[in-house]
């Protein structure tokens, strides 16, 4: 599977460690945007001026951008998740139930074996 295919794609399936490779691609990455937040942030905040230096802007338009831009992949890879478990992509929406939803859905895209065998959306992962 390719790159595109994986990132854009809604159909077809992946397994628990390309899911969580993803995870943690996402966590470095919020990670870094938050520690160049925070340096902006408190850089400025220790700064005897009135107006924010220009940095802070950018620092703090970088969050929502970045989430932005990384929306489709994240709903892509949870798809396909969805999919490896024989459940529709319409599962991705249990993870807007209060406290339950996030921990169903991270319990079924993060630790539940996929289907073994070919299932209604596709072969099994490579």
């Amino acid at each position: 599977m390719s790159w595109t295919q994986l990132l854009f794609s809604f159909e077809g399936r992946i397994g628990r460690a390309p899911y969580w490779y993803f995870v943690l691609a996402m966590c470095v990455l919020f990670g870094v945007a938050f520690v160049a937040l925070g340096a902006a942030l408190f850089g400025a905040a220790s700064l005897d001026t009135q107006a924010p230096p220009a940095g802070v802007g950018m620092a703090t338009g970088l969050l929502p951008l970045l989430s932005l831009l990384l929306l489709w992949p994240s709903l892509a890879i949870c798809a396909k998740r969805w999919h490896d478990v024989d459940k529709s992509a319409w599962w991705i929406l249990i993870a807007l139930v209060p406290v339950v939803g996030g921990l169903v859905a991270l319990v079924f895209n993060g630790f539940v074996a996929g289907t073994a065998g070919a299932n209604r959306y596709g072969n099994p992962p490579a």
